[in-house]
């Protein structure tokens, strides 16, 4: 009944210490303990586990406590892989049992790349807008107006003073 308490407050902590490596190889991989015995496996025989071999491994594993040799030797791989520092944990490769792994980096960039690409479009074609609008508008809001509409009829087109002329009555 300790080690149920011992477990409940620790639940890192394991009493045989080839499950212990075993355990430290999958937390260093951020997966599942049966998901490094189905990559040891793997690695070991070159194909993957029967459904009926997949049972007995789990019973051996799971109830009995026994580490076959292959899983115990993946296991120090990791481990050893991760002390020299060669250890790449985000590789496809050991997530490829995990139904909802996906990379955020490839999805990230496409996002980044969209929005780059809307906000390029919209300022060019700011830009290209303003080079078409006429060029003597009278006010920034609509309705767009330009000098030559706003003139009064029949004044000539140089003349400031005669169409003040015409405003003061003279």
């Amino acid at each position: 009944m300790t080690g149920f308490f011992q477990t409940l407050l620790r639940p890192d902590r394991e009493d045989e210490p080839e499950r212990a490596q075993v355990a430290r190889a999958a937390n260093l991989l951020q997966i599942g303990e049966f998901q490094l015995l189905q990559l040891a496996y793997f690695e070991w025989h070159g194909r993957e586990m029967t459904e009926a071999e997949s049972d007995n491994i789990f019973h051996l594993y799971m109830i009995e406590g026994q580490v076959t040799p292959w899983a115990r030797h993946y296991a120090r791989q990791i481990i050893a892989k991760d002390e020299s520092g060669q250890l790449q944990d985000l590789s496809p490769g050991y997530h490829r049992y995990d139904s909802e792994y996906f990379r955020a980096l490839p999805l990230g960039a496409r996002r980044l790349g969209i929005a780059v690409a809307c906000i390029s479009f919209v300022v060019v074609g700011g830009i290209l807008v303003g080079h078409l609008a006429p060029p003597a508008v009278t006010s920034v809001l609509p309705p767009y107006f330009n000098e030559d509409e706003l003139r009064p009829a029949g004044t000539p087109e140089t003349g400031e003073q005669s169409a003040l002329g015409e405003l003061r009555g003279s």
